[in-house]
C-alpha cells in the first residue's frame, strides 16, 4: 500500500510514453497515472520532440519498433544533449537487442509483452538510483507563488482558485522559464478548438493575477507568437 507522501512525491515526476500503438499508449497513460505519475504520450519520436520543446520530463518510456525514427535512433540523439532516464520497450527480447539499447545510453530495457506492474517497479528503481524526488517547482512572480507540484496559486499566502484550463496555461508558462510559448502550444495544452480560445482563457487568468489586466506585469503578450510569464525565479 502506497503512503500519501509517496503518491504526492510521484506527482512531482512527469513521464513521457512514446509508442505508435494507441492501445499501449492509453494503457500506460492510465496505469502509470493511477500509480501517481504525471503522464504525457506521443505516437512517434517527432511528436515526442514537439512535446519536449515546451514541457519538462523526468523520464521517457520509449518503444523501439516505431516507423520513421525508431527508439534506438531517438535514444542516440537524446544522449548527445542530455541524460534524461530512458526505458526502452520492444518486441525484440534477444540479448543482442538489449545490449544494443544499453550501449547507446538507455537506462533499462523491457521486452514486450510485459506486465505494467513490472514497468512501474523498474521506473521506481531508476528514480531510487538517481535519488530523484522531483524538481523544485515553486515559481515566484511579484507577490505570487505558484506550486507546480500541487497546482496551487497563492498571493501573499492566500490561495486563488483556478479553473483546470487556467492551471494548464499557467503551468506551461511557468515551466518554460520566461521563454515565449506559442498560442498553438498553449491550445494543445488545454485541448482548445482554436487559438482564439487561448486568448479568452488568458484574459480570464490575467483578471485573477494582474492589477491592471490591460497592462499586465507578469503574463506578457509576445506579439505575433503567444505569451510569456515574467518570473523572479525562472526554472
Amino acid at each position: 500500500m502506497n503512503s500519501e507522501s509517496e503518491i504526492l512525491e510521484r506527482h512531482d515526476l512527469h513521464l513521457l510514453v512514446v509508442d505508435d500503438d494507441d492501445r499501449i499508449r492509453e494503457l500506460l497513460r492510465k496505469y502509470l497515472g493511477r500509480h501517481g505519475y504525471r503522464v504525457s504520450a506521443a505516437a512517434s519520436a517527432a511528436d515526442a520532440r514537439k512535446l519536449m520543446q515546451t514541457l519538462t520530463f523526468d523520464m521517457l518510456v520509449l518503444d523501439v519498433m516505431m516507423p520513421g525514427e525508431d527508439g534506438f535512433e531517438f535514444t542516440k540523439s537524446l544522449r548527445l544533449s542530455g541524460s534524461i532516464p530512458i526505458i526502452l520497450l520492444t518486441a525484440k527480447g534477444e540479448a543482442e537487442s538489449r545490449i544494443q539499447g544499453l550501449k547507446i545510453g538507455a537506462d533499462d530495457y523491457l521486452a514486450k509483452p510485459f506486465e505494467p506492474e513490472e514497468l512501474v517497479l523498474r521506473i521506481q528503481a531508476i528514480f531510487r538510483r538517481l535519488g530523484t524526488s522531483g524538481p523544485t517547482s515553486k515559481v515566484i512572480f511579484g507577490p505570487w507563488e505558484y506550486d507546480l507540484n500541487r497546482l496551487i496559486l497563492q498571493k501573499n499566502g492566500e490561495r486563488v482558485r483556478l479553473t483546470t484550463g487556467e492551471e494548464s496555461l499557467l503551468t506551461l508558462l511557468a515551466k518554460c522559464g520566461g521563454a515565449p510559448v506559442s498560442r498553438y502550444a498553449l491550445s494543445e495544452k488545454i485541448k482548445a478548438k482554436s487559438e482564439r480560445a487561448v486568448d479568452v482563457q488568458m484574459t480570464r487568468l490575467r483578471r485573477k493575477i494582474e492589477e491592471n489586466p490591460a497592462e499586465p506585469d507578469y503574463i506578457l503578450t509576445v506579439r505575433g507568437h503567444g505569451y510569456r510569464l515574467l518570473t523572479d525565479n525562472p526554472l
